[in-house]
């Protein structure tokens, strides 16, 4: 009988790529080879602007050198909450350069939530945007181990030849200056003058992260270059499960999973790619920005994600590959002004982050000019995928439950479907999905019993339902805290929401099990519509009655405006369990 160690899914690949992934220990030693090897080359294209490979590397190491003057040191924690802007490669580059990690965060966490992850993680640097310091950012630090906080404009940077880019080379003396105060780290509670702007409880504002960048200007520390072991980010789950906790990316992490896109992509040397994922987020860093930067690559960056907008970025830098959730791809069919020549540059373009829908996939196909949206899976513990659809190829529909495929895993990935006693079950039964590969993190920030329940000998336990035919293609039901139980039966949310996207009325679906008298649970779905669409609830639940068993067809069906999701567009089904949802 197969078993999930004999690796069906390697009939899916070459040779050759079947072949170790090579990749240096860092993303920043790829980039450091580009900036010396083709300095021109542009590295970020934002609107009109572009950053070249130099002017990044420059702009890097200057705020690098003026992180390390105020205290910043090897090991300590930077928080970066930004949208997709150019100022949030700069302080990620710098971070690195100044031996510390980054701590990535959702520009649209509130206080509270704020205070906590800059508190977890002992973050003592941030960067924000000018009206997020003034907002909230400013009262969720102070209390925290946050002592230097820099800002950024997000209008800058948008125009060709923006002086901002550049760097001046300061007099000598002034040089001279400027590394004698680098040798003196500012201490938190210091009353100079960098410590008065500096503190997060300090009256004056916080100084621009370019003009940091710019008076600092000079060789970066004396730092050595990560190691693969080293951690690169302590990247904050959603919550959707509890409490945010940071999992632990190392620099081996990012790297492997850079180069392993780059091996199956193949892309073009000098290749644009769209950030339609933000990079706060574990599938923009790793799979846009990571990628890229490896590469040599251009990452075309457009603050966030509007449909209007990111098409008109598609006209202007016509990218070859971007990834982004199914919602967002939604979202921009729903333009009446799209066409398929907006998608015409493209050679891959892939989803993720959240389920992709069968029926979306085919709309998609239609609208785009014959474009195949190709599925992945992977969590923040996988530092982004940990399968994927094999390029030239198609994710096959599960005939009984309509579940499309989210691709296989990776040659050096090894992926078992267990039950609830940690056994194996055979090929094409659901159980928990566990992965084991060089992209699982090594745990979570300061978690040890966490990371011991969640990792038992390295193995991620994902908490999502999901089963493998006997050809290596996984398919994910469903997360395992989501299942409704219906007079004793179960009921998967996602095998209900993929009927609702065929009906031709639907744009968004997501279904809950609300409290039932008599079942225990009983199924609702909440529905947005496509514009210019009609459909009634009692019209839905026809529908769904038809192909579906009786257990499973919604009993309510509300009808909503839009429906709640993370920043990554990931519909929250918890807020529409809630009385207020």
């Amino acid at each position: 009988m197969m078993r999930y160690a004999d690796r069906p899914w390697l009939k899916h690949f070459t040779a050759e790529q079947r072949q170790d992934v090579e990749h240096p220990p860092s993303i920043l030693h790829s980039f450091l080879a580009t900036a010396e090897r083709d300095p021109a080359h542009p590295a970020l294209a934002y609107f009109d602007g572009t950053v070249s490979y130099g002017e990044l590397d420059a702009l890097s190491d200057g705020l690098a050198a003026y992180l390390a003057g105020r205290g910043f040191a090897p090991g300590d924690r930077l928080a970066i909450m930004l949208q997709n802007v150019p100022q949030f490669v700069i302080a990620l580059l710098a971070a690195w350069k100044a031996g510390g990690s980054v701590v990535p965060v959702n520009p649209m966490y509130k206080e509270q939530e704020l205070a906590h992850i800059l508190t977890d993680s002992g973050a003592v640097a941030i960067v924000c945007s000018r009206s997020a310091w003034h907002g909230r950012v400013r009262a969720a630090a102070a209390g925290t181990p946050v002592r230097i906080a820099l800002t950024a404009n997000e209008f800058d940077l948008q125009t060709r030849n923006d002086p901002r880019v550049l760097i001046a080379e300061p007099p000598p003396a002034e040089k001279a200056e400027k590394a004698e105060k680098a040798e003196k780290p500012v201490e938190p509670g210091a009353t100079g003058d960098a410590g008065k702007s500096q503190q997060a409880g300090a009256e004056a504002a916080p100084e621009d992260i370019l003009a940091a960048a710019r008076a600092a200007a000079g060789p970066r520390p004396d730092v050595a270059l990560p190691r693969a072991a080293d951690p690169a980010l302590i990247s904050y789950t959603s919550g959707t499960t509890g409490r945010p906790k940071g999992a632990i990316n190392t620099h081996g992490n990012i790297s492997y999973n850079a180069h392993r896109q780059l091996r199956f992509q193949a892309l073009p040397a000098g290749s644009v790619v769209f950030a339609l994922a933000p990079l706060f987020h574990i599938t923009g860093m790793v799979c846009e920005l990571a990628t890229a930067l490896s590469a040599g690559h251009t990452v075309a960056l457009a603050y966030r994600f509007e449909p209007g907008v990111v098409l008109d970025a598609f006209r202007e830098h016509r990218p070859v590959y971007t990834v982004g959730p199914a919602t967002a791809f939604m979202a921009l069919l729903a333009r009446p002004d799209a066409t398929a020549d907006d998608f015409a540059s493209f050679r891959v373009i892939s989803s993720g982050g959240a389920p992709l829908p069968p029926a979306v996939v085919e709309s998609f196909r239609i609208r785009s000019g014959g474009h195949y949206l190709a599925n992945g899976y992977g969590l923040t513990e996988c530092t982004a995928p940990c399968a994927s659809v094999p390029i030239g190829r198609e994710a096959p529909v599960d005939p009984t439950s309509g579940t499309l495929a989210v691709g296989v895993p990776g040659p050096a990935t090894m992926i078992r479907i267990l039950d609830d006693s940690g056994a194996e079950v055979p090929f094409g039964e659901s159980g928990e999905i566990a992965v084991r590969g060089p992209m699982v993190v090594p745990g979570y920030w300061n978690r040890p019993e966490e990371s011991a329940a969640a990792l038992p000998g390295g193995e991620l336990l994902t908490g999502d339902i999901g089963f493998m035919d006997e050809d290596g293609w996984l398919y994910v039901v469903d997360r395992k805290k989501d299942m409704i139980n219906a007079s004793g039966f179960k009921v998967w949310p996602r095998e209900v929401e993929d009927v609702l996207y065929t009906h031709p009325a639907v744009r968004e679906a997501a279904v809950v099990g609300v409290p039932d008298s008599y079942r225990g649970e009983s199924v609702k779905a909440y529905v947005s519509l496509r514009p210019g669409a009609s459909a009634d609830p009692a019209e839905l639940i026809a529908y769904c009655k038809e192909r579906l068993a009786a257990y499973k067809y919604p009993r309510q069906v509300e009808m909503l405006g839009d429906l709640p999701k993370t920043a990554t567009g990931k519909i929250l089904r918890r807020e529409l369990k809630t009385p207020a949802g």
